[in-house]
């Protein structure tokens, strides 16, 4: 299953000098690593990166996570993955840019 994780450029460009990040400052407060599914990611955007220019939207397999990834309550009880572990580069198995359109964030075909 592919989740997915947003990055600002320079958190994008510090997970490619480094090779692995504990994320976001967000990430670090909370002592985990946000991600979203492929139904929740739009929201996800919109809620915590509303008019932001310059996002990575990354795809990374949760399998390949292993016991690290775990699956919890957040918004509205959903369950969201989190992970409690560094995001290495080489788990991402994709990387694009997250347009700016008219206000709201253009997602590939079936993450709108």
């Amino acid at each position: 299953m592919m989740i997915y994780k947003i990055l600002r450029a320079g958190e994008w460009a510090a997970l490619r000098l480094d090779g692995e990040t504990a994320g976001a400052p967000v990430d670090v407060a909370d002592g985990f690593v946000h991600f979203s599914t492929a139904g929740q990611v739009a929201q996800t955007a919109a809620k915590h990166f509303a008019g932001e220019e310059g996002l990575m939207l990354l795809g990374v397999e949760a399998e390949r996570l292993g016991d690290a990834l775990k699956w919890e309550p957040s918004r509205g009880g959903a369950l969201f993955p989190h992970l409690y572990g560094r995001l290495r580069l080489k788990d991402v198995a994709w990387a694009q840019p997250l347009p700016l359109q008219d206000g709201a964030h253009v997602f590939p075909p079936g993450l709108e």
